[in-house]
C-alpha cells in the first residue's frame, strides 16, 4: 500500500510529542544486562538474603529474550556476541537469590544450543574484552553452583580464549593507559590470582564513586571494599536509570541529543523535524562553545572525539561557524593518537565520525586533511579484520562509503541504505557489552523513515513519467543522434535533495539537463557550422523562425522550457559555438581563455538559476542576476566543468574538442598526463572547498540556505556522475541504482529468527564419555609482573560487605556434551 502524506502527517505529530518534546536524552540509552546483573548481584546492607537493587533484578527477570538470552541483536539477527557473557551474568543473578526457575531454565538452554553458532558465527576470533570477561562469567556461574554445559566441539576454542586471558592478565598492568580499557576496569572479571589492593581501587575512583564509569565494576568495588563514594555513585544511577542501568554512567546527554539528530537526517526525516533540530543544535552550539577551551581526561578522550567530530559535522552542515581545532584537538595529543592506532578496532564508530566530519572541509584546513588521512588509515585497517564487529558497529556498506566520498552519493539512495541497514543501535563497546541507543531504532521513526521513502518514490514515479512524456512529445529523446538520458538527469536531481515537494523546481532542472544534453551533441558530433551558426543566432534573437530539422527541435523545446529567462542559454549557445569554432579550425585557446568559455558551456548556471525561483523558499531576484554572478554561481561553474575534464579527456582527443587537461599538457610539454591530471584536480579540490564553505555558512553572505543548498546538491550530482569514470554517458552504470531510488521496493525489517532451543540436559553425562573436567576456563596461577600487595577480593555470592579474603583454586564442574 503506498504511502499517503495524511499518515506520514499524522507519524510525525506522534513522534514530535512523544520522542522530542520534551526530550530526555537520558531516557534513551539502552539498558545493559550485564550491568544490570551485576548491580543485582548487590545485597542489603541491612538484610543480606534480599537485593539492594530489587528493581535491576525485577529489570533482569523481565528482560530475557524469547531464545532465553540477555544482551542485543546484532546486524546479521543473531544475538550479538556481548549476549554470552551478559546471559551468564544474569543467569547468576538469578541464582543467587532463587528466584526465575524458568528463566534460568531458558537461559541455561540458550548457552547449550546456541554457543556453538555464535562462535562459529566469530570465526573462533574474539577480542580481548571477551576473554576477559566471558571466562571470568563461566567461573563465577560454576562457583554459584550453575552446571555450564557447552557443546564438546567448542573445547579448543575454550582452551584458546583460556589462554588468552592468561597472557593478557599475565602481560598487562592493572591500569595502563595503552589499552582500552586498562585491566582494573575488569575488577568484577579478574580471577583471584589476580591480586588487587584497596588502594588500587580508591587511587582509581572517579570524583563520582565510580571506577572508569563502569557500574559493574563499581558494583565490585562496593563488595569488595565496602566503600560509601562507589555506594553512592550505584544509588545515583539506579535512581536516574530505574528500569536497567546502561553500560556507562554518567552519560553525555548532549551526545545523545546529538545521535538523535544524526539519526533523524540520516533516515531523511530532518524536513519534519526543522524546527526541533534547530533548537538542539542551537542548545548544542552554545555549550559546545564553552567546551572547546576545556581539558579532557585520557579515559574520556575517546568518547569526546566522537562527540566532538560529529558536534562539527551537524553544526557545520547547519550553517554554524566552527573551527577544525573543535575536534582535530586530539591530533596534538601524541599518547592519545598512539592509543588509538594501538587499539584502533575499538574505535571504528570514532574513526568513522573523524572520516566523516572532514568530508565539510574547507580551504586552508590543513588540520582536517590530517584527521582525514589518519581516520581513513585506520578504518581500512579494520575492514581487513574479520572479527570487526565483536568491537565495534561496522556497517555493510563501508567499503562502499570509504570508496566513494559523501560529496559524490546522493541523499535519496544514502537514506535507503540507512533504512536498510538500521538493525544496529550500537555506537561502541563500553567495556564488556555494545553501548546502545534505543531512539535510534524507535518503531515509529523506523515507520515514519519507510512511509517517507515510499511516499518519494512514488512522486518521482510520476515525475519521471510526466518528463519521458514532454521529451517524446517534443522530439528531443527521438534525435536519432547522441546521448538519450531522460531518465538519468531526473534521476540526478530528484535524488541529490532530500525534500520532495519542489517539483516544479526538480522538472525545471531536470528539463534544462536533457536539453543541455541534446543540444550539446548537436553542437559536438551532428550540426555543421552553418547549422550551429543559424541556432546561434535565433537563440540570441529568440526567434525561431528559418529554423529546421534538429535545430528547429532543439530551440522549440528550449523556448517551451524556459520563455522570460532566455539570457542564460543565449550565453550558453554563444559558448557552444565558439567551442565547436575552435574545434573545426584546430585553433588552440589559452588555458585562462578556455575556463571562461569552458564554465559557461557547462551550462550549469543555465539548468539551476531559472530553477532556484521555484525552491519552496523563495530566493531573491538579484541571486538571478545575469552578470556577474554570485560567487557561489561561478565556483559551481568552474568546479563542474573541471570534473567533467578530468574524466572525458581521452573522448574529447579522439573528437578533436579542447580540454582543460590536454591545454596544460600543451603548454608544460615536459610534463605527462598524469601531472597534466593532478595540476587540474588540485585546482577543482580547492574551488569544491570554497563552494562548500559559501552553501554552508550562514554569515558569508545574504544569499538564502535554500539557493545555496541548491547549489551544492548540483555539485554532488556532477561529482556523482565524474567521481572516478564517466557515467554519465554510460548506458548501463546507474540502471541499478536509478531501479533502487525510484522503483526497488525498500528491504527492510528482514527478522532471522534462530533454530528451536535443544531440550537441557537435566541427568547427569555418563561418567567417562563427554564429561570434560574443568581443564579448559579455570583459574590459572601465574607470576604476575606487578609488584602489589597480594590480597584478593573473592567473586563468590558469599562475599561480606568490606571484607577481604583469599580463595583458593576452585573445582569448577564443568560439562561437554
Amino acid at each position: 500500500m503506498e504511502s499517503s502524506l495524511s499518515s506520514i502527517q499524522a507519524l510525525v505529530s506522534q513522534i514530535k510529542q512523544e520522542i522530542l518534546s520534551n526530550f530526555n536524552p537520558s531516557l534513551f540509552i539502552s539498558p545493559s544486562a550485564y550491568d544490570t546483573a551485576w548491580l543485582a548481584l548487590v545485597p542489603c546492607p541491612n538484610s543480606p538474603r534480599s537485593p539492594l537493587f530489587k528493581g535491576c533484578l525485577n529489570w533482569v527477570l523481565k528482560s530475557q529474550k524469547e531464545e532465553g538470552f540477555w544482551g542485543g541483536v546484532g546486524g546479521d539477527g543473531l544475538p550479538a556476541i556481548d549476549s554470552l557473557p551478559a546471559t551468564l551474568a544474569c543467569l547468576i543473578a538469578i541464582k543467587k537469590w532463587g528466584v526465575g526457575e524458568q528463566n534460568l531454565k531458558k537461559g541455561l538452554a540458550f548457552i547449550n544450543s546456541y554457543s556453538e553458532m555464535l562462535f562459529k558465527v566469530k570465526d573462533d576470533k574474539f577480542p580481548r574484552w571477551f576473554a576477559i570477561v566471558f571466562p571470568a562469567m563461566v567461573e563465577l556461574a560454576l562457583e554459584n553452583g550453575l552446571e555450564i554445559v557447552f557443546p564438546k566441539g567448542l573445547e579448543a576454542v575454550l582452551s584458546n580464549i583460556s589462554l588468552e586471558r592468561q597472557r593478557i592478565l599475565q602481560t598487562e598492568e592493572l591500569v595502563d593507559n595503552y589499552q582500552f580499557a586498562p585491566l582494573l576496569a575488569y575488577l568484577e572479571a579478574l580471577p583471584f590470582s589476580c591480586p588487587v589492593h584497596e588502594e588500587d581501587i580508591e587511587r582509581n575512583l572517579s570524583e563520582d564513586g565510580s571506577l572508569f564509569q563502569s557500574p559493574s565494576a563499581t558494583a565490585r568495588a562496593f563488595l569488595a571494599t565496602g566503600n560509601l563514594k562507589c555506594l553512592d555513585y550505584l544509588k545515583t544511577l539506579v535512581a536516574k536509570h530505574p528500569n536497567g542501568v546502561p553500560a556507562m554512567y554518567p552519560i553525555d546527554e548532549e551526545l545523545v541529543s546529538l545521535c538523535m539528530v544524526n539519526q533523524v537526517q540520516r533516515l531523511g526525516l530532518a524536513e519534519h523535524f526543522t524546527k526541533e533540530i534547530g533548537e538542539i543544535l542551537e542548545q548544542i552550539y552554545r555549550s559546545y562553545k564553552e567546551q572547546e577551551k576545556e581539558a579532557t581526561t585520557f579515559n574520556l578522550a575517546i568518547t569526546k572525539i566522537y562527540k566532538d567530530s560529529l558536534a562539527f559535522r551537524l553544526l557545520r552542515m547547519h550553517g554554524y561557524n566552527v573551527t577544525s581545532r573543535s575536534f582535530c584537538w586530539f591530533l596534538y595529543h601524541e599518547e592519545i593518537v598512539a592509543h588509538m592506532e594501538r587499539n584502533y578496532e575499538y574505535f571504528t564508530s570514532v574513526l568513522y565520525n573523524v572520516y566523516r566530519a572532514t568530508d565539510l572541509m574547507f580551504s586552508g584546513e590543513g588540520e582536517l586533511e590530517e584527521a582525514r588521512l589518519f581516520s581513513r588509515k585506520l578504518l581500512e585497517k579494520s575492514l581487513k579484520l574479520t572479527n570487526i564487529n565483536d568491537n565495534m558497529i561496522m556497517f555493510a556498506n563501508f567499503q562502499k562509503i570509504l570508496s566513494i566520498p559523501w560529496i559524490a552519493r546522493l541523499d535519496h539512495l544514502d537514506h535507503r541504505m540507512w533504512i536498510e541497514e538500521n538493525q544496529v543501535d550500537t555506537l561502541w563497546i563500553a567495556k564488556a557489552t555494545f553501548y546502545r541507543i534505543s531512539c535510534l531504532q524507535n518503531h515509529k521513526l523506523m515507520q515514519l523513515a519507510v512511509e517517507n521513502f515510499e511516499f518519494r518514490q512514488s512522486i518521482y514515479r510520476k515525475e519521471l513519467e510526466e518528463l519521458n512524456r514532454w521529451s517524446k512529445d517534443l522530439g528531443l529523446s527521438e534525435m536519432g543522434f547522441g546521448r538519450e538520458k531522460t531518465t538519468y538527469c531526473y534521476y540526478a536531481v530528484a535524488c541529490s535533495t532530500s525534500v520532495p515537494h519542489d517539483s516544479v523546481a526538480r522538472l525545471i532542472v531536470a528539463k534544462s539537463a536533457i536539453l543541455v544534453t541534446v543540444a550539446d551533441d548537436f553542437y559536438d558530433m551532428e550540426g555543421s557550422l552553418e547549422e550551429l551558426q543559424t541556432l546561434t543566432q535565433a537563440v540570441q534573437r529568440w526567434d525561431g523562425r528559418g529554423l529546421t530539422g534538429h535545430g528547429k527541435v532543439i530551440f522549440l523545446g528550449l523556448d517551451n522550457l524556459v520563455r522570460g529567462v532566455a539570457t542564460k542559454w543565449r550565453e550558453t549557445f554563444v559558448s557552444w559555438l565558439m567551442e565547436t569554432t575552435w574545434s573545426k579550425s584546430e585553433y588552440i585557446p589559452s588555458m585562462e581563455e578556455y575556463l571562461e568559455i569552458g564554465m559557461t558551456s557547462i551550462a550549469v548556471h543555465a539548468i539551476i538559476l531559472p530553477a532556484s525561483c521555484f525552491l519552496s523558499t523563495s530566493s531573491p531576484s538579484y541571486e538571478l542576476k545575469t552578470s556577474p554572478y554570485e560567487t557561489i554561481t561561478k565556483l559551481l561553474m568552474v568546479s563542474t566543468r573541471l570534473l567533467n575534464d578530468i574524466q572525458s579527456y581521452e573522448k574529447e582527443i579522439e573528437v578533436g574538442r579542447k580540454n582543460l587537461v590536454m591545454l596544460h599538457q600543451i603548454e608544460n610539454s615536459r610534463v605527462g598526463i598524469e601531472n597534466s591530471i593532478s595540476y587540474v584536480r588540485d585546482i577543482l579540490n580547492s574551488k569544491k572547498k570554497e563552494l562548500l564553505e559559501h552553501a554552508l555558512i550562514d554569515d558569508l553572505g545574504d544569499l538564502s540556505k535554500s539557493f545555496r543548498h541548491f547549489h551544492l546538491s548540483c555539485l554532488r550530482v556532477f561529482q556523482m556522475f565524474f567521481n572516478s569514470s564517466n557515467v554519465f554517458d554510460s548506458a548501463t552504470d546507474l540502471l541499478h541504482d536509478i531501479k533502487r531510488a525510484i522503483y526497488m521496493p525498500l528491504e527492510y525489517n528482514i527478522s532471522k529468527p534462530l533454530n528451536p532451543l535443544k531440550q537441557y540436559p537435566s541427568q547427569p553425562v555418563e561418567k567417562g564419555s563427554y564429561k570434560i573436567q574443568a581443564c579448559v576456563i579455570k583459574a590459572i596461577n601465574y607470576k604476575s609482573k606487578r609488584s602489589i600487595i597480594r590480597q584478593q577480593f573473592s567473586i563468590s555470592s558469599s562475599l561480606r560487605l568490606g571484607c577481604q579474603k583469599v580463595v583458593t583454586p576452585m573445582k569448577p564442574n564443568f560439562r561437554f556434551i
